[in-house]
Formats: structure tokens, C-alpha cells, sequence
């Protein structure tokens, strides 16, 4: 489905030969195929059909990580069909649920929608306080609630080919900034529902206009347009003004999408990277690579990577799916506030590194195009960027942080008396007390100097994010954050296979012990520190770095 001449980039006709504006968008048999068996798989009906209850999210994304890396980014706009699906589950008029939400979620492609999520404008990108698109009221009530009409610009819509979308607009005055957002449904035909023997509207037929598809590095089989909004209907959803509130879901659900995006990349360079070490020889053609003790150091240290990006994602997955289901408890809803933002960007930091890693295990036949490294290397990029880049995602935990009682679900804190410089001291979470709860004497000896390891993080984090959080902090404590997720996890894992006595539980054991001592965690300790400790200094000599002795620019 995903090779050859069946899947292919995206092609626009803005206007017919008459010289009218028709914005047909022609996407290839292939990407259209691919949506269709995802569809016909459960994906992302699986998670509303609820069939294994807390387990049905861990059960889906298990289904998309054997598919992920030939999918062509097909999930990026069932991510957001996703995401929608929670929203209008949530916050949907009566007739969204009935009608719309069925669609999202249905395993028949020939009935269900897809659905796309506009927020990124030219003034801000990230930043949603600058978004111009404005919703003005119609005075009239639709079956799917208050109608509006929106009038703006999305610089950056990854499902242009979708049935319908959310998207923010201004309800409020620019002066509101985030506050003054609301969120709409849009279709982006209309009508939305016709009869099947019906002819497809025009792409236009809601004032939406194609201006362009991009031009991007990647993700090249994935249509992303620039749109404007001419007077285009839109349905709200939920309360005015609201608009962030309760996109949120979207944004959290698609944040984990694009985890097992980065994960299911790096499972498949891992997988080429090994096998090709099976089959080529060495030393005259008497060797094979897989008996190479230095390119095997090479492969068990990406296989380390993928292991641990593996446990954490699915561990925030397991958090996810108990709180759709209402079985989660207090700590786990905050600590799944924490580790949806880190997941993401820990995820695709590592995974893209581990991929081009894999790629060098090849040699130059690793660089050739046919092979698949380039174009998963360069879709992998994105994950780095959309829903939020590691910076973004790291202020967002940081925020995130500051809750009274989120970063406690994470580490206990407790005041020492009172010292020369009031250090806290930090006591393990419950949640890591669990996990060790668990672990025998022998292993807890066995892992002394990564148990060690793991309390210093946990230390250094408490210590980091205490209010008010240094500037340059956030960044390198989404990153040690990232280290104490995944290593806690993979302890869980190992305490779990030495109790079954699996033949591979000591490699379980040994992959704790080189996440925490030579996985980077020790660096990402330091980092923070040295963010905490010297952030005014840096921040100066930062300035000079990058910019020189010149006059900074200024608004």
C-alpha cells in the first residue's frame, strides 16, 4: 500500500480551466488506502469502543506501533480525528454526539470522518494569544449548536483532506490574548451529510480556500496547506472563550500519537540495522557484522533507547487510558499532566538520534534513499515540531509544575530546618516508592549505583522546579523528567520479569542499570544543576554566544 507508485505527495489545482477558484486537493490511492485499514482496524475506534476498558489505549497504540513506520504519517490526521472525537465526547452538543462523534470513530471507511485541528497562525505560531482568525456570531442556532462565522488565516493545516475541524478563533478583544479564544467545529463541506448517491460539494462550498501546500522536509505524502476563512460556518463547542481549555484533550492525545510516531520510527531503523548485521560479512567475507563485539556495542546501545522510549510511552498510555475510564486516582491524573508534555519531546529527541544512529550501522549503504533511513529520518524530524517543540512542551511542564499538588504526585517534598542556603529535601514519590516496594533485596543491591542515580535526579528535580523555576531550567527538566519516567518504568518491568523468572530477566536488570548509568541521565543531572545554579550568568554569556557584542534588535 505504502510503496511504489500507489502513494505519492499531494497535488492542488487551485482553478479550472474557466478560471474559476476550485482548490481541488489530489491526494494518492496509497494515503487514501492506508487511512481506509487503519480505519478498518479500530484505529481510533478501539478507544471508544472500550472493549478492554483502562487497557483499550495500550491495546491501539500497540496495533499502530507494528504499522507506524510505513504509514507515511496517515496517523497524523487520525491523531487529531482522535483528539476530536474526545472533545466532541466531552463537550459536544446533543447532535455533535449523535452524528459526528460516530463518524470519527467508525471502522467503515465508506462512513467515517476524518477530522483536522487549525491553532497555528502567522503572528505567533505557538504562541495562540496572537491569533487573528475571528468567530462573529450568526444570531442563529444550527442542530450541532451556536452558529458563528470565522474569518482568518491557519498557517499550518496538516489534514486539509479532512471532513471537518476544530479550530480556535477570537470570541473575545486581541487585548485577551488566549483568554479571549473559543473553539469551533468546521466542516469543510458543506453539507456536512448528504446521501450517497449524492455528488461531492465543492472544496469551497464553506469559504475555506487552499492558498498553498507546503513545502516541508518531510512528511511529504501528508497534505499541509495553508487555508483562509471567508466567512466559513462553524459550529462552538463548549463555552465561549474557552477555546484553550478545551482543546486540551486534542493536544494530549496527539502529544502521545507522536511518541509512538517517534518509537515505531525507531523500532524499524533498529529492525534494518539488525537484520543487515546478520547477513553482512567482514574480515574477507569470514565474519559476520552481528559477531563484531564493537558494531553489537553499537546496536545494544540504540536497543537500549528504544527500550526505554518504549516502557515510557506506553506507561503514559496506560495513564491515559485510566482516566478516560475514571479509574485513574489523583496521582496518576497529575502525573499523567507531567508526563504527556515530556513524553513527546523526550521521545522525539531521542528517537531521531537513535535513527540516525541506526542508519551509520550500514555504512554508506545506510545513506542510500531506497533503504528507507532517509525518509523515516525526515519524517521523524516533525515530531520534534508539531504540538509543540521540546522548548514549548518544556514551559508547558513547567507550568505544569507549579500546581500545588502535581509536581508531589512526582516527588514528595519536605523542608529540612532551615540552612545556609534552605535546600529542600526531597523524598521519593509514591510513586517510585512503589515501584521499589516491589523490588527484592538482592536486585535493589544488584542495581545500588542506578537506585542511587535515580534519587540524585529525583533530588535535583524537586530542587529545580521549586517556585520561582529559573529561566534556563525548564528545558533540561523535561529532559531529566523524561530519565526518571523511563527508568522507573523499566525498573517496574525488570522487577516484574525476575518474578516470573523470564529466560531474558537479567538482560531486563542490566538495562536499568546502563539506562541510569550511561543512557545520559548522569549528563541530564548536571544539566540542571547547571541550570539552576549558574541560569543568571549563562543567560548573559548565552546573548554573547549567539549574537555577539551588537546591539540586540528590539520591538
Amino acid at each position: 500500500m505504502g510503496s511504489g507508485n500507489r502513494i505519492y505527495a499531494p497535488k492542488l489545482t487551485q482553478y479550472d480551466q474557466w478560471g474559476r477558484r476550485i482548490d481541488e486537493l489530489e491526494t494518492s490511492e496509497g494515503w487514501r488506502d492506508l487511512k481506509a485499514v487503519s480505519q478498518k482496524e479500530g484505529i481510533p475506534g478501539i478507544f471508544y469502543e472500550r472493549r478492554y476498558r483502562e487497557h483499550s489505549r495500550s491495546y491501539g497504540f500497540a496495533k499502530m506501533m507494528l504499522m507506524v513506520g510505513d504509514s507515511h504519517e496517515v496517523f497524523c490526521p487520525l491523531s487529531m480525528t482522535d483528539g476530536s472525537a474526545r472533545v466532541i465526547e466531552l463537550l459536544g452538543s446533543k447532535e455533535m454526539k449523535e452524528k459526528i462523534l460516530p463518524r470519527l470513530i467508525s471502522r467503515d471507511p465508506t462512513f467515517a470522518f476524518t477530522s483536522g485541528q487549525w491553532m497555528t497562525e502567522r503572528p505567533g505560531g505557538s504562541d495562540v494569544s496572537q491569533t487573528e482568525t475571528v468567530a462573529t456570531p450568526t444570531g442563529s442556532n444550527n442542530a450541532f449548536g451556536p452558529q458563528y462565522t470565522l474569518h482568518g488565516f491557519k498557517w499550518f493545516s496538516s489534514a486539509t483532506d479532512s471532513h471537518i475541524s476544530v479550530a480556535l478563533a477570537r470570541t473575545g478583544s486581541i487585548k485577551d490574548g488566549s483568554r479571549g479564544l473559543s473553539l469551533f467545529l468546521v466542516p469543510l463541506r458543506l453539507p456536512l451529510f448528504r446521501n450517497p448517491s449524492d455528488p461531492t460539494p465543492p472544496s469551497t462550498s464553506n469559504n475555506i480556500f487552499v492558498h498553498r501546500l507546503k513545502n516541508k522536509i518531510g512528511t511529504h505524502t501528508l497534505p499541509t496547506a495553508e487555508l483562509s476563512l471567508e466567512s466559513a460556518e462553524a459550529y462552538l463547542i463548549g463555552g465561549l472563550n474557552q477555546g484553550i481549555k478545551n482543546i486540551s484533550p486534542v493536544l494530549n492525545i496527539t502529544r502521545l500519537w507522536s511518541a509512538i510516531a517517534s518509537v515505531g520510527g525507531l523500532r524499524k531503523c533498529l529492525s534494518i540495522a539488525t537484520a543487515y548485521s546478520r547477513v553482512r560479512t567482514i574480515n574477507g567475507g569470514t565474519r559476520l557484522l552481528c559477531d563484531a563485539p564493537l558494531h553489537v556495542a553499537q546496536l545494544a546501545g540504540i536497543s537500549l533507547v528504544y527500550r526505554a522510549l518504549t516502557h515510557l510511552t506506553f506507561g503514559v498510555i496506560r495513564l491515559l487510558g485510566k482516566a478516560e475510564c475514571g479509574v485513574a486516582n489523583e496521582g496518576e491524573l497529575k502525573r499523567l499532566r507531567m508526563l504527556s508534555p515530556t513524553v513527546k519531546a523526550f521521545a522525539a529527541e531521542k528517537a531521531c538520534a537513535g535513527m540516525e544512529e541506526a542508519m551509520t550501522t550500514l555504512g554508506g549503504a545506510g545513506y542510500m534513499e531506497e533503504n528507507g533511513f532517509g525518509r523515516s529520518i525526515r519524517d521523524s524530524l516533525v515530531e520534534k515540531i508539531w504540538e509543540g517543540t521540546t522548548t514549548v512542551l518544556a514551559l508547558d511542564l513547567a507550568r505544569a509544575a507549579q500546581g500545588p499538588t502535581t509536581l508531589k504526585s512526582f516527588i514528595s517534598v519536605s523542608f529540612s530546618p532551615p540552612t545556609q542556603y534552605q535546600y529542600k529535601r526531597l523524598l521519593l514519590s509514591k510513586w517510585v516508592e512503589e515501584v521499589l516496594s516491589k523490588c527484592p533485596t538482592d536486585l535493589r543491591k544488584q542495581l545500588q549505583e542506578a537506585l542511587s542515580i535515580l534519587k540524585d535526579a529525583l533530588s535535583e528535580l524537586g530542587l529545580s522546579l521549586r517556585n520561582p523555576i529559573a529561566p534556563l531550567v525548564p528545558r533540561p527538566a523535561l529532559m531529566l523528567t523524561g530519565y526518571i519516567a523511563s527508568i522507573t518504568l523499566l525498573l517496574e518491568h525488570a522487577i516484574w520479569s525476575r518474578e516470573r523468572r523470564n529466560s531474558d530477566h537479567d538482560t531486563d536488570v542490566e538495562v536499568v542499570h546502563r539506562w541510569a548509568a550511561e543512557g545520559g541521565m548522569l549528563a541530564a543531572i548536571e544539566d540542571v544543576r547547571r541550570a539552576r545554579r549558574d541560569g543568571d550568568v549563562r543567560e548573559k554569556t548565552d546573548t554573547l554566544i549567539a549574537f555577539g557584542a551588537t546591539e540586540r534588535a528590539k520591538l
